[in-house]
């Protein structure tokens, strides 16, 4: 994980044992992670004995010894599921940014990133967000630049765009890009989804000026098409908790082409 960001290595390092009595940052870590993996307790910094039998637990479900301390040994499958989403993926010398793109965000989808500990909170949304969380840090743009990047580096290639926490940003480097894509051109026909590639930047467009959401589009036909998506949720919010699978339609979505 040496070619990632240090906010990612953070997430992922084990800086000692943490057991009963500590308090602070690391604990609170060890509880978002409990949490993710449905051994949920507060999330209050504070190691008492509900997270000590929460940890118990957990390491009886791995088959670990029930030390009731967080170990190295504990601490690997604690985190397994962002090492999963980040783990590197094999490529052909010819494949596509679009093919990669989408393979890196179904593989982030597999282990079903949700906010945890609140709002815009827990270790996907600072993962996602150059290690910044809380109500006012929407992250969807985030989802999008951090795969993006993610596949890229894999790839060895430049970003398409820049990349940003905001949508409309995101418009408007698509358009300095020349790969803007308007929801008019799908609609008469003038660009189409085989023009667009594997995958695709889907933007929700509130005004001509102004995109709400954004994530990433594919296996489109005629005017429907499948996202993954960040800081959504199954009812399509442009601030819900998790990375979701929806179906979404053309009318107000634009588009920033990968390929």
């Amino acid at each position: 994980m040496s070619n990632f960001p240090a906010h990612v290595t953070t997430e992922l390092s084990f800086d000692g044992v943490i057991k009963k009595g500590d308090r602070g940052a690391k604990v609170r870590r060890v509880q978002e992670w409990l949490t993710f993996n449905k051994f949920a307790t507060s999330i209050d910094g504070d190691f008492g004995d509900a997270t000590k039998t929460c940890v118990t637990n957990f390491q009886r479900s791995k088959g670990l010894p029930e030390t009731g301390s967080v170990n190295q040994q504990t601490w690997e499958p604690l985190i397994a599921p962002l090492n999963k989403a980040l783990a590197p993926i094999e490529f052909g010398a010819n494949t596509q940014l679009s093919d990669a793109i989408l393979r890196v965000a179904k593989q982030h989808l597999s282990q079903h990133p949700v906010e945890v500990g609140g709002q815009n909170r827990g270790p996907w949304v600072r993962t996602y967000m150059s290690g910044h969380q809380g109500p006012e840090w929407l992250w969807c743009g985030g989802f999008v630049t951090f795969v993006m990047k993610q596949a890229c580096m894999l790839l060895n290639r430049q970003m398409p765009i820049e990349g940003s926490f905001s949508c409309d940003s995101l418009a408007h480097q698509g358009k300095e890009a020349g790969l803007f894509v308007k929801d008019s051109q799908m609609q008469n026909g003038s660009v189409t989804w085989q023009e667009l590639g594997a995958a695709q930047v889907f933007l929700v467009r509130r005004t001509s000026t102004d995109w709400v959401h954004t994530g990433f589009s594919f296996d489109g036909e005629d005017t429907v098409f499948s996202t993954i998506e960040g800081n959504t949720d199954r009812d399509g919010s442009s601030n819900g908790f998790e990375v979701a699978k929806r179906t979404r339609s053309i009318p107000k979505k634009d588009f920033i082409r990968l390929s």
